[in-house]
């Protein structure tokens, strides 16, 4: 069975930095797309983050682009999502997920197969 579990969410500061972190088991991450997905109070979950299954390519939401960072860590069948400078629109429960291989490796929500429980990220400012 395919697990995904995400840690590291917490209170960060306005300009600081966060990193989570999706441990999975069951598979290899570079079986799938993975994608890291937030989703504020009274807002639709959006994708923010995507890697390639070789982990050669990367997508970005707009919002992120340039303070999100994410990888891929074959050794610890890992991935993360390096959070810098952060803003209050960084509020949300972020979600792991896992995109079975095929023609995108990035898309939306309905198209990825396993998901984490999420972790909470709050922005104080």
């Amino acid at each position: 069975q395919v697990r995904l579990e995400e840690s590291g969410g917490g209170l960060v500061q306005a300009g600081g930095s966060l990193r989570l972190s999706c441990a999975v088991s069951g598979r290899s991450f570079s079986d799938f797309g993975m994608g890291w997905f937030r989703q504020a109070p009274g807002k639709e979950r959006e994708l923010v983050a995507g890697l390639e299954w070789s982990g050669d390519s990367t997508y970005y939401a707009d919002s992120v682009k340039g303070r999100f960072t994410m990888s891929g860590d074959n050794a610890r069948n890992a991935v993360s999502l390096q959070m810098n400078n952060v803003n209050a629109e960084d509020t949300a429960v972020y979600y792991c997920a896992a995109k079975s291989h095929g023609v995108t490796w990035y898309g939306p929500e309905d198209e990825y197969d396993y998901w984490g429980q999420g972790t909470r990220v709050t922005v104080s400012s």
